[in-house]
């Protein structure tokens, strides 16, 4: 690995075509690198766990939107959408459109956290979607993804979005171009020519994520996709992008991000050397934002300390400086305290978390988010008694360059009307690498049966199940048939639909 230095270039100033940001990403893209057995393996956890809460999530009202308009764009050798028939195909952008939604929806896939977050499972499904309208091999798609982690989670090392308020997909979406170009195997050129463009038209605000946060938390990725797909296409015609994108004086660095003066170190592998960025990145077994992992663990523990839970005062989190401003009492969001709020809501709310968690011991993706869950009295009274505050050493921590030394979760004091306290801590989740018990393939495994029971009949389960584990050596049929299906019986929106403009 190397650290590549990013800054702005004044128009007189030319920034060499070799020294951009996009170049070297497109080089990475590129390369020929080898895939050791670990990051195959940790592909196919990926797979795996995408399945699985997609399934959970496929008739939520966000996903069942996004297949009625993929199911408006069907194509003969196109792309499957989850839970629809295999035989059934769709264009490639609109598939990914639907999956994306599926996937993030539950806000239940994998992480990582650094100088920004992300969400580095989201480059999948455009990265098979393309493979499978395009009749590309298992070996393909496997080093298209690890191309999609390896660019995504180094962005995020080194470039922080939130703190001017961007949202991350700004990441995400030139990862999943540059994806992409491996996966099909374009030229440096064109990748390069991909990711600007992706770059390009990816800036949002984070406002998605902020307030009354509504169902484009979820469309957000989906949203990425399609534009990653698009910007490929485009070039693969001859057509370029905006250049220097990073660098440029008027560009997203100088405008969007740290200012004229922004400079930034990426780290990057050299040429062909090995991608191994996606064994950074961790999984969630709680469908809440990651911050909150740990800290469901921790709460788990400590309710067992606790006789009545009306004798407590007060409940103060010692936490990283980004959980305490963007799913803490930090952000000063009402909304977060609201019982009314919207599940998007209750999930970035460390307060209705911790609160929940403590009483119940335990976390259900549905359960947990339920209206007459949030609106318990028990549940508000102790909720409104939570409050987080910022510590430097766990912001610290939060910003650790070394995997081995990051912790997310934080310390708990309990306070009782009393006087008396209960303090404890957890620097990460059971579920992380570095956890308790850290996931494993029997977990994700054990993540899929979970989820998708009763969905999904056995031997689709089986059949899936086999066909992702044997990812390197799938012929393109196969790969067209990495799928779950649902009995349509079981499935909302499974036909077209004459409600909306499609």
């Amino acid at each position: 690995m190397y650290r590549h230095l990013v800054r702005v270039y004044p128009s007189k100033e030319k920034c060499p075509r070799e020294n951009q940001l996009a170049w070297k990403i497109a080089e990475i893209a590129a390369d020929s690198a080898s895939i050791g057995l670990d990051v195959t393996d940790m592909v196919i956890n990926r797979i795996i766990d995408n399945a699985s809460v997609a399934i959970a999530s496929a008739n939520r009202r966000p996903v069942a939107s996004a297949r009625a308009m993929a199911l408006t764009h069907p194509r003969e050798g196109g792309s499957t959408v989850f839970g629809m028939p295999n035989k059934q195909k769709f264009s490639c952008e609109w598939a990914a459109w639907a999956n994306g939604t599926a996937v993030r929806e539950l806000d239940f896939h994998d992480t990582f956290l650094a100088a920004d977050y992300s969400h580095p499972g989201d480059n999948i499904p455009p990265i098979l979607a393309v493979a499978q309208q395009k009749e590309k091999s298992g070996k393909d798609l496997l080093r298209g993804i690890v191309t999609g982690y390896e660019v995504h989670v180094n962005l995020v090392k080194a470039i922080c979005l939130h703190q001017h308020k961007k949202d991350h997909i700004a990441h995400l979406c030139p990862a999943s171009a540059a994806g992409i170009g491996t996966l099909l195997g374009l030229s440096t050129e064109i990748i390069y020519q991909a990711v600007q463009q992706a770059v390009h038209v990816s800036f949002t605000t984070r406002q998605s994520r902020k307030g009354e946060i509504s169902s484009w938390k979820a469309f957000a990725p989906a949203h990425s996709s399609k534009l990653a797909i698009e910007a490929v296409d485009r070039v693969m015609r001859g057509e370029g992008a905006p250049s220097p994108i990073y660098e440029g004086e008027d560009s997203v660095i100088a405008y969007m991000l740290d200012g004229k003066d922004g400079k930034y170190e990426v780290p990057l592998p050299k040429p062909n050397e090995s991608k191994l960025a996606i064994l950074e990145t961790y999984t969630k077994e709680h469908s809440a934002e990651y911050q909150s992992q740990a800290l469901i663990d921790l709460a788990a523990r400590m309710k067992t300390k606790i006789s009545n839970f009306e004798d407590i005062k007060e409940v103060v989190i010692h936490t990283s400086h980004h959980t305490h401003y963007v799913i803490g009492t930090g952000a000063g969001d009402p909304q977060k305290m609201d019982p009314k709020a919207s599940r998007e809501t209750l999930d970035h709310s460390i307060m209705y978390i911790f609160a929940v968690a403590l009483l119940d011991g335990t976390w259900h993706h549905v359960k947990s988010y339920a209206p007459e869950r949030a609106q318990r009295a028990d549940t508000v009274a102790l909720w409104n008694k939570v409050r987080t505050v910022e510590d430097p050493m766990w912001t610290q921590w939060y910003h650790e360059q070394d995997p081995n030394k990051k912790r997310f979760g934080g310390k708990v004091e309990i306070i009782f009307k009393n006087g008396e306290k209960l303090s404890d801590e957890l620097g990460v989740a059971n579920a992380h690498p570095a956890g308790a018990k850290p996931f494993k393939r029997p977990d994700y495994i054990r993540k899929f049966d979970t989820l998708t029971d009763g969905i999904i009949t056995k031997d689709e389960r089986n059949r899936f199940i086999a066909l992702a584990e044997n990812l390197p050596d799938l012929k393109a049929v196969q790969v067209q048939e990495l799928n779950v299906q649902i009995g349509l019986d079981k499935l909302t929106s499974c036909e077209r639909d004459t409600k909306g403009i499609f």
